[in-house]
């Protein structure tokens, strides 16, 4: 164990710088969304009318609220903390949603071929022909909103990325030795695709994945901005930023931390996924 550790070590330390600074990153991100309760300073609903938009320490506050306070007194790094669970939980389902959707239609695709696949590509094809904020607002205001309806309907950004890869790889599985040795043992399809086809091709699959994460963050963050995703009394990085909007001129700490947080966290992916691209991407090496 202690050997294996030390290997991954070095491999840690031969990243690049940038990669480097972003793995870390992402790292506190996810230990700052796990230890949220416990690192909480105050309740991120609690208001102190008293003390309604306090400055930060970087200009002139106390330590009392280090990022200042908002326009009800809510300490603005107790909702940051809890914004970025919340965001980082929004995004891994909805990516996660997206990936199973467009895997199993891919697979069904490159299984089926002929009129069934047709159909799927023609779903693929309309679905990446609808601007994805208009069947957002349309459905948000049919169906009403929810944490649940609003993951599920981010889960349908990008399937058919997805759908298109797995279907590609999956035809070229299909014509290689192992999958036809695998069919001539008897197995069923979901064996061979579960078993067989998908583990050769996750490495795509997952750098996608990596890919599609900010863009989820981002398109969370929009519709939270325009009031169209978590609602009060939950909050979430775009709702930070869409309530700090109104005091950008004379209380500008209440929107520029979450949006920093934003820009960074999506920053530090997009790199990271380059990073895996290049990494398992047998034909850039």
């Amino acid at each position: 164990m202690a050997v294996r550790a030390q290997a991954l070590l070095a491999q840690f330390g031969k990243l690049p710088v940038l990669m480097l600074i972003a793995v870390t990153w992402l790292g506190f991100m996810l230990a700052v969304a796990i230890l949220a309760d416990l690192i909480t300073p105050y309740p991120y609903t609690q208001m102190d009318l008293h003390n309604r938009l306090s400055s930060p320490v970087f200009m002139g506050g106390d330590w009392a609220h280090p990022l200042g306070t908002d326009e009800l007194g809510r300490d603005v790094l107790s909702r940051l903390i809890a914004s970025i669970r919340m965001s980082l939980l929004i995004a891994f389902g909805a990516t996660i949603i997206g990936a199973v959707i467009g895997v199993t239609l891919g697979f069904v695709a490159a299984h089926f071929r002929g009129f069934i696949e047709q159909i799927v590509l023609a779903l693929v094809d309309f679905s990446a022909a609808i601007p994805f904020l208009v069947l957002a607002l349309a459905v948000l205001a049919f169906f009403g909103n929810s944490i649940v309806l609003f993951v599920c309907l981010l889960g349908l950004h990008a399937w058919e990325r997805y759908a298109r890869i797995a279907r590609g790889l999956a035809i070229s599985g299909n014509a290689q030795g192992y999958s036809a040795a695998v069919h001539q043992l008897g197995a069923s399809p979901l064996r061979l695709y579960g078993r067989h086809i998908l583990p050769n091709i996750a490495s795509t699959l997952i750098v996608s994945m990596t890919l599609a994460f900010p863009e989820i963050i981002l398109l969370e963050s929009g519709l939270s901005f325009l009031g169209l995703g978590v609602q009060p009394p939950n909050t979430s990085l775009g709702n930070m930023v869409g309530f700090g909007r109104e005091y950008l001129s004379s209380a500008p700490w209440i929107m520029l931390a979450p949006a920093f947080v934003i820009t960074i966290t999506a920053l530090c992916i997009s790199l990271v996924g380059d990073g895996l691209r290049d990494k398992l991407d047998p034909t850039l090496t």
